[in-house]
C-alpha cells in the first residue's frame, strides 16, 4: 500500500495531480538549470513565428522560482482545484479538463493584451474563482486570522499575492484569471439557468474527448 507522501498524491484527482506534478518538475527544472524561464515563457512570436509551440503549454506550469509566492500560489490552486474537482466535476473528468482547455485558450488570447508571459497563476484563479460562486454560503478562514465568505476568497487571494509579490503587475494576472473564471462560471452556471440558453461546447466537453 501507498504510504507518505505517495499516498496523499493518490488522493488527489487526477487532473489536478497532474497538473500540480508538472508544476513542480518544470520549477524543479528551472531551479537545477535544466531549462531556463526564456524556454518557457509564451510570446505569438516565439510561439508560431519561431515554431517553438511548446510555450503554450510551459507557460501554464511554471509559477516562478521556489519562494513565497511559489508556495502561496501552488497551495491554493491545488486546494480549490482538488476541492472543484472531487464536487462539481465528480465522475465528469472530460468537463473539467475542457472546462480548463477553454480557460487556456482565453488566457492566450489575452496574454499579448496585458504583457503576461507567464499564465500559470492565472489560470490557477479559474477554479478558485469557480469554487467560490458555487459555493456561496461557505466561511473561509484565511490563516487562522479571520475569517470571510467564499465569494470574497479570491479577492483576498488576490490582494495577497500583491502584498507577497510586492509588485501590481503579479495581482493583475491573478486579476485576469479572476476574469475568465469568471466567464467559465456566467457559461455553465447563469446561462443555462436564467438565459434559457442550455449547455453547449463552451460548456461541456465534445463526445469522445
Amino acid at each position: 500500500m501507498p504510504v507518505g507522501i505517495e499516498a496523499w498524491l493518490t488522493q488527489i484527482p487526477p487532473i489536478t495531480r497532474a497538473w500540480l506534478a508538472l508544476s513542480v518538475a518544470t520549477s524543479l527544472a528551472v531551479q537545477c538549470q535544466l531549462v531556463t524561464p526564456l524556454q518557457l515563457y509564451f510570446s505569438f512570436k516565439s510561439a508560431f513565428t519561431n515554431a517553438q509551440p511548446w510555450r503554450m503549454a510551459t507557460t501554464f506550469f511554471y509559477f516562478g522560482s521556489i519562494s513565497l509566492d511559489f508556495v502561496f500560489h501552488l497551495f491554493f490552486f491545488m486546494r480549490y482545484s482538488r476541492m472543484l474537482e472531487e464536487s462539481s466535476f465528480a465522475n465528469r473528468k472530460a468537463d473539467y479538463f475542457w472546462l480548463l482547455l477553454l480557460s487556456s485558450v482565453m488566457l492566450l488570447a489575452m496574454s499579448p493584451l496585458f504583457n503576461l508571459p507567464f499564465l500559470s497563476s492565472s489560470l490557477a484563479f479559474v477554479p478558485i474563482y469557480m469554487w467560490s460562486r458555487r459555493h456561496p454560503s461557505t466561511p473561509i478562514s484565511l490563516f487562522g486570522l479571520f475569517t470571510i465568505s467564499a465569494p470574497y476568497l479570491p479577492l483576498a487571494l488576490v490582494i495577497f499575492s500583491w502584498v507577497i509579490s510586492g509588485t501590481w503587475k503579479a495581482a493583475a494576472g491573478d486579476l485576469i484569471g479572476c476574469a475568465v473564471g469568471h466567464i467559465g462560471w456566467f457559461l455553465r452556471d447563469v446561462w443555462p439557468r436564467e438565459m434559457v440558453g442550455g449547455y453547449s461546447v463552451l460548456t461541456e466537453a465534445p463526445d469522445g474527448l
